[in-house]
């Protein structure tokens, strides 16, 4: 059974030597390849088709944005399976870490994780589901009504039930179904029926675009 191809891209070599050491000191993970910029990332995607990215986001020549953008576009372009990527990012990063989120990244995780976190993110990741750290998700609602640019909730918001808007909060939180059964004493059957609406109403992807988009419409989750 092959191990999970895992590429690491950052424009820090030691962080690189970090990482590589730790995935490859796992008999299910393997590292194909390092870039140091997002242009460079790009090409080893194309070259090496990992299952897994980890993804820095500032970087010279081109950012990890930019470059999650390109390797998701060129995957939908010829019909192929794109890359799981997740996004390392640190506190003040935290809106670029949403953006890459949009642009199709599967979670972000922060630099400082511990390691058996990261190493769970990845084998999360591929599995096809989704990462968000809790710290870093505290911070993105931290930043709420600082900047400019937020915009107020959109009609389909309007659509949720009350109980939908408080499974929304609780998810917002990055709460999973289980937590969110036993806080709400609901099955998680049921709870996983409540997520799964309030996603396609509002047109979201998965359960990391559900906190972006609390970020980004100002809905603050459940205290």
């Amino acid at each position: 059974m092959s191990g999970i191809r895992v590429a690491l891209v950052d424009d820090q070599a030691l962080f690189r030597a970090g990482v590589r050491m730790l995935i490859e000191s796992q008999p299910d993970l393997e590292v194909v390849g390092e870039a140091g910029d997002g242009a460079a990332a790009v090409d080893l995607v194309r070259r090496e088709r990992p299952d897994v990215v980890l993804m820095d986001v500032r970087m010279p020549v081109q950012d990890g944005i930019a470059a999650t953008e390109r390797i998701i576009a060129e995957a939908d372009r010829v019909g192929a399976q794109a890359p799981r990527i997740i996004v390392l990012t640190t506190f003040d990063l935290d809106e670029n870490a949403a953006r890459a989120i949009r642009a199709g990244a599967s979670g972000f995780v922060l630099k400082d994780a511990d390691p058996e976190f990261l190493l769970a993110a990845v084998r999360t990741v591929h599995q096809g589901n989704q990462v968000i750290a809790a710290a870093a998700t505290r911070a993105l609602f931290a930043h709420l009504g600082r900047g400019s640019g937020r915009q107020p909730a959109p009609a389909a918001w309007s659509e949720l039930t009350p109980r939908e808007r408080e499974i929304f909060g609780l998810a917002a939180r990055g709460l999973s179904n289980g937590e969110i059964a036993a806080s709400e004493f609901l099955s998680e059957a049921t709870v996983k029926t409540h997520v799964s609406r309030v996603l396609a109403k509002l047109g979201l992807r998965d359960r990391v675009q559900l906190v972006v988009f609390a970020y980004e419409h100002e809905l603050p989750p459940v205290p």
